[in-house]
């Protein structure tokens, strides 16, 4: 057992983490000296969160809608305002729905929706990089959920062609201008291919778009995250798809989410475009 920290101790690392530019101080400093390993331990990983690490990658975990993430370096950190996509995916969606997650990640989405949909058949979830792939294995072995390499719709088997309730995906979407932009720990630390959408930040978004009627059962839903300035863009780019576009937006956490819905005729069949 690692010894305790005494109470001027962890008032120094919270007021280093408080120069360092750390909002949340006081809750790094209490999850750092949680994690244990002892005086030389908690030195390191403080200097390397000073130096910008994410905090995630230290500790190994991100909290994420109320579950424990494993998140390995390099692979995506799961955001807050990425609940607004689970919540606008979870409402969408019935009992028994057959759900994939394209872009996966650490497979966060999957883990959680996994919890709060009724009955789901989560076929899938998908990811192009190595390491996220492992990573999301991991977290998905409890709830049952295959982790599947490849790009976007590409390694799904022929035969769930139009039968996907659910489609969701929080894609790369900053443009490549604004890579610049980013904290330092997301553009020093986190995979740019996990980030970067391309000139417009829809670069994978519109191929997804694109792809998705084939897939889509009539009714079925595609749901992503946009900044919130891509909106109309992206409006348009479902719309060409030929997917019923809706954005639910929540300001407090900065999370905009967009919905696109296969069209049904009265006859409950899909349009075909």
């Amino acid at each position: 057992m690692a010894a305790p920290v005494s109470p001027v101790g962890y008032d120094a690392l919270v007021a280093r983490l408080r120069r360092a530019g750390c909002v949340w101080a006081e809750e790094e400093a209490r999850l750092l000296v949680a994690a244990g390993g002892g005086p030389e331990t908690l030195a390191e990983m403080a200097d390397r969160r000073v130096a910008g690490e994410p905090l995630e990658y230290l500790l190994g975990w991100a909290e994420f809608c109320g579950e424990r993430i494993d998140v390995d370096p390099g692979v995506f950190v799961p955001r807050a305002r990425t609940a607004l996509l689970v919540s606008a995916a979870a409402r969408v969606t019935g009992p028994a729905a057959a759900v994939v997650e394209l872009c996966c990640g650490s497979g966060a989405i999957s883990r959680v929706l996994a919890r709060r949909l009724t009955a789901p058949r989560l076929l899938a979830a998908v990811d192009l990089d190595p390491a996220a792939v492992a990573c999301a294995r991991r977290n998905l072995a409890a709830v049952g959920v295959p982790v599947l390499a490849g790009d976007l719709f590409d390694p799904l088997p022929t035969a769930w062609r139009g039968r996907l309730d659910l489609v969701v995906a929080n894609a790369p979407y900053v443009p490549t201008a604004a890579m610049v932009l980013l904290p330092p720990e997301a553009r020093r630390y986190e995979s740019a291919a996990a980030l970067d959408g391309g000139p417009d930040g829809l670069a994978v978004l519109r191929r997804l778009a694109a792809a998705a009627p084939g897939w889509l059962a009539p009714g079925g839903h595609l749901v992503v995250e946009v900044g919130q300035a891509q909106v109309e863009q992206f409006r348009a780019v479902l719309t060409e798809a030929g997917l019923v576009p809706s954005v639910v937006r929540d300001d407090a956490s900065d999370g905009t989410a967009m919905m696109g819905r296969c069209p049904v005729d009265v006859a409950g069949r899909r349009y075909e475009n």
